[in-house]
């Protein structure tokens, strides 16, 4: 039985960006409060671990994709990596996430259109909460992986509604068989305990140039 609130709904049921990003300013504040207190949402811990049991080397360049409030940020930084900067569409999320004091950069922008970073710029990238319902679907992944560097590393969650309506496996497996990444790991894991949620998470590497 789901125990969401009702402002995740409104995200959730979003059907424009700028319903979203109304929903958005108005749940920043409480956002922290309700997601990891409140509803359990243990999916940026998990994708987190993920992301660190390859990238050993604290001081790679990573971007959190869709940083929202800065959570996963959070968690990196609590494990050593320093070197984080963060992208979001919502100003109101950034200004929360620029708070925590953990990431070298924060810009917005949306991951549904061509973003304003050069090619190969990070050794990898995490995005949670991110491939869900009403914001970014799989088509972003090209540029993510254009920003990324040849052997860095995407790491990602899909939610599991999500997961299925837009066919995800079948769009990551085409890109696997085009050779451009390789699928190093992936699983389904709790996303938001209190409404029973799940999602796949997802360790891509990309290739490295020949």
């Amino acid at each position: 039985m789901s125990n969401r609130k009702p402002i995740h709904d409104r995200v959730l049921n979003a059907t424009t960006k700028d319903e979203l990003i109304a929903a958005y300013a108005e749940w920043a504040d409480q956002y922290d409060s309700d997601l990891i207190n409140d509803m359990g949402y243990v999916a940026p811990v998990t994708a987190g671990a993920l992301l660190q049991s390859r990238l050993s080397d604290r001081n790679a360049r990573i971007l959190d994709a869709g940083c929202g409030t800065g959570i996963v940020g959070e968690v990196l930084h609590q494990n050593g990596y320093d070197n984080v900067e963060g992208i979001d569409y919502s100003q109101h999320m950034l200004e929360k996430a620029a708070e925590k004091g953990v990431y070298k950069g924060l810009s917005q922008g949306d991951l549904m259109q061509p973003l304003d970073i050069a090619d190969d710029s990070y050794d990898a990238i995490i995005s949670v909460g991110t491939f869900t319902c009403s914001h970014v679907g799989p088509a972003a992944m090209s540029e993510l992986i254009r920003i990324t560097k040849p052997g860095g590393y995407i790491c990602f969650t899909v939610r599991e509604q999500a997961w299925e309506a837009e066919d995800y496996r079948a769009k990551m497996e085409g890109i696997e068989a085009s050779g451009i990444w390789e699928m190093k790991e992936q699983h389904t894991a709790d996303y938001i305990q209190q409404e029973g949620s799940q999602c796949v998470v997802c360790l891509y590497q990309v290739a490295a140039q020949s």
